[in-house]
C-alpha cells in the first residue's frame, strides 16, 4: 500500500470508529451478574437491565454467572468482545476483596473500562431472634461469656461477609466458629433456620428478612446509619471502631471498550438512577444510590484495592 492509501485507509478508520460507536448498540447487550437469580445483587442488576432496554434501544439482558466468589463471571466479562455489549455487574469481592485476597486470571483495574457505580450498601451485623441480643455490644458480652460456642456463617471464604466477621472478631476480641458457605443465599437460609447465629451479610440482601422478624439487626459496619433502618446504630455508635464494610456495586466493560460507548453506558446509567422511583426501590431495600464518572470509579478500584489488602494481612484471612 502507498502512502496516500495508508493515509485515506488511516482516516476512513478514524472517522468511522465514531459513526460506529454512535450506531451502539447493534444488538441484545448482557449484563453478566456474578451471584445466583434471585439474590440482592441479581435483583438490583434486572432493575438496571430494564431501564437501559428502553434508553439503549435494544434488549439488556442479565445472565447469572456464579461462582469463584464473582471470579468467574469477572474473567468471562474480561475476556468478551470490547464493543460495549457484554457488560459485568461488578461490586466489592469482584474488584477488591478477590484481587487483595489471591492470584486471579483476570486485573480489575488493566482488564476492564469502567462505567459508573450503581449502588453501596453497607453491611449488615444480623443475628437469629433466639440469641436474645438486641445489638452488637450485647453480642460481645454474650460470645465473651461463651468463648468459641458462638458461630457465625459466611458465603464463603474470602468474601465479604467472612472478612466483615472476621474484622469485628479482631476488633473486639470475641471467639466464634466460621461457617463457610457456597453463597449468601444458603448462608442466609441458614442463619434464618437458626442453624448459624450469626451473620454479615449486605443491608441490601438482609433488609426483607430483619423486616419480616426474621433477623435481628445487630448494628450497621459503615460509616452512618442507613435511611431504611434509621433505629440501627453502626458499630462504631457502639463503641466497635473501624468496622467499615460496605458492599459496593458498579458496571464494568471489558478494556479497550470505546470511550463513546463507555460514555453512553455512564449517562444513561446516571439519568437511569436519578430516576425517583429506581431510588425509592433501592432505598427501600436497604441500598444507597451512587452515581460517578468512569474516571472516579477507577480512581475508587483502586482505593478499595489498596485497602481490602490491608484489611485481610490484619485478619489473616486466607482463600481455599
Amino acid at each position: 500500500m502507498n502512502r496516500r492509501r495508508f493515509l485515506q485507509a488511516a482516516v476512513a478508520a478514524a472517522l468511522a470508529a465514531p459513526v460506529a460507536a454512535l450506531a451502539y448498540p447493534t444488538r441484545t447487550v448482557t449484563i453478566v451478574v456474578p451471584t445466583a437469580a434471585g439474590g440482592g445483587n441479581d435483583a438490583m442488576a434486572r432493575l438496571i437491565a430494564q431501564r437501559l432496554t428502553t434508553s439503549l434501544g435494544k434488549a439488556v439482558i442479565v445472565e447469572n454467572k456464579p461462582g469463584g466468589n464473582g471470579a468467574i463471571a469477572s474473567e468471562f466479562v474480561a475476556r468478551a468482545p470490547a464493543d460495549g455489549h457484554t457488560i459485568l455487574f461488578g461490586y466489592t469481592a469482584t474488584h477488591a476483596i478477590n484481587p487483595a485476597l489471591q492470584k486471579l486470571r483476570y486485573d480489575p483495574i488493566a482488564d476492564f473500562e469502567p462505567v459508573g457505580l450503581v449502588a453501596e450498601s453497607p453491611t449488615l451485623m444480623v443475628a437469629h431472634p433466639s440469641l436474645g441480643v438486641k445489638s452488637a455490644s450485647d453480642f460481645v458480652k454474650l460470645a465473651k461469656a461463651k468463648p468459641g460456642k458462638l458461630n457465625y456463617a459466611s458465603a464463603g471464604n474470602g468474601t465479604a461477609p467472612h472478612l466483615a466477621a472476621e474484622l469485628f472478631k479482631l476488633k473486639t476480641g470475641v471467639d466464634m466458629a466460621h461457617v463457610p458457605y457456597k453463597g449468601s443465599s444458603p448462608a442466609m437460609m441458614d442463619t434464618i433456620a437458626g442453624t448459624t447465629q450469626l451473620m454479615f451479610p449486605s443491608l441490601f440482601s438482609a433488609y426483607p428478612h430483619v423486616k419480616a422478624g426474621k433477623l435481628v439487626a445487630l448494628g450497621v459496619a459503615g460509616e452512618k446509619r442507613s435511611p431504611a433502618m434509621k433505629d440501627v446504630p453502626t458499630l462504631a455508635e457502639q463503641g466497635i471502631a473501624e468496622v467499615n464494610v460496605s458492599q459496593w456495586y458498579a458496571l464494568f466493560a471489558p478494556a479497550k471498550t470505546p470511550k463513546e460507548v463507555v460514555k453512553r453506558l455512564n449517562a444513561d446509567l446516571n439519568r437511569i438512577l436519578a430516576e425517583k422511583d429506581i431510588v425509592a426501590k433501592m432505598e427501600a431495600q436497604g441500598a444507597d444510590v451512587e452515581t460517578s464518572t468512569p474516571e472516579a470509579l477507577r480512581a475508587r478500584v483502586v482505593a478499595e484495592l489498596a485497602r481490602w489488602k490491608k484489611i485481610i494481612a490484619a485478619t489473616g484471612v486466607q482463600a481455599d
